[in-house]
């Protein structure tokens, strides 16, 4: 593998490659952690060529080819950034005129996995439903709220901005307006209806000081809760639970979801409880699924 070496590039390379980051710049605005990040990918590819030696503008795709191939990064990310840089650069000398055909346009990137969303297990979501102290107001509505917000996995935005109306206790079941305008009804669970018709019956009245409102979780001061405000709860309870993951509300609808499908949920039906339109979207939590299960196998299979 060849290391980059700025001194080894041609004055041709140097003010190919100043002018495109100049235009890039005067196009688009880019910062200067950008550019500097353009200009380090490509100084190290006209590096490489000026051993050879070829002009930047006399390259085929398989000089493009060959020298992603001896980067030898194990990052798709890296090299899928490497070859964007080369493309922008060739995509500007064509439209220049200082070549007639585009050598990068033709070379796919590498396939960059989707990073795994973050989640709990069981025994966590257990520890971090029952940290709020319900003695209190505040703790009986974050009990209700993290029980709601578990059993459903709503997003935190439908889940503090939820009215009465949209609650259903005797049929167990909440009524959600979701991305798109789209309603969706989610089962409760007898645990989250326990706690809501216990919040519901010892503790909300209170938080609004005994005013009419259709809010089901207020902020303290008797307002609709902020996003940021049950972000905090929830991260003041995870320590309390001896949680030492970043935790926020997302992270419950993803652990929903996984626990779901550990225990054998039909895909097309998290779809549907998670509101996504698309059921590709959904399909991620199957590679959560699935990286807990060899983990299981390994834990506990005697050749594992």
């Amino acid at each position: 593998m060849s290391t980059s070496n700025n001194t080894s590039l041609t004055e041709h390379s140097r003010s190919t490659i100043d002018n495109f980051l100049d235009n890039l710049w005067m196009e688009r605005g880019l910062s200067e952690n950008t550019l500097q990040a353009y200009r380090s990918d490509l100084y190290a590819f006209a590096s490489w060529l000026s051993e050879k030696p070829q002009k930047i503008s006399e390259v085929q795709s398989t000089e493009i080819l060959a020298y992603l191939s001896e980067q030898g990064t194990r990052s798709a990310r890296t090299s899928a950034r490497r070859l964007s840089s080369i493309r922008r650069l060739y995509e500007y000398l064509v439209r220049e005129g200082e070549m007639a055909h585009d050598p990068a346009a033709k070379i796919e990137s590498p396939r960059l996995g989707r990073p795994l969303p973050k989640s709990l297990t069981e025994d966590e979501v257990e520890a971090l439903i029952k940290a709020p102290d319900t003695s209190t107001d505040l703790g009986l509505r974050d009990r209700a709220m993290l029980e709601v917000l578990y059993a459903t996995g709503l997003r935190v935005s439908e889940l503090v901005g939820l009215r009465l109306s949209q609650v259903n206790l005797r049929q167990g079941v909440v009524r959600v307006m979701g991305k798109g305008n789209k309603e969706r009804l989610v089962p409760l669970g007898e645990e989250a209806v326990f706690w809501l018709e216990k919040y519901q019956r010892e503790a909300r009245i209170n938080l609004f000081k005994n005013e009419a409102n259709d809010v089901m979780f207020p902020s303290n001061r008797g307002k609709l809760m902020a996003r940021q405000t049950f972000w905090h709860a929830i991260k003041r309870h995870s320590l309390i639970a001896g949680i030492h993951k970043n935790i926020s509300p997302h992270v419950l609808r993803h652990a929903f979801a996984t626990h779901l499908l550990n225990h054998g949920a039909d895909l097309r039906v998290v779809q549907m409880l998670l509101g996504h339109s698309d059921i590709s979207t959904t399909q991620i939590y199957t590679h959560v699924a699935r990286e807990r299960l060899k983990e299981l196998h390994a834990e506990h299979h005697p050749r594992g």
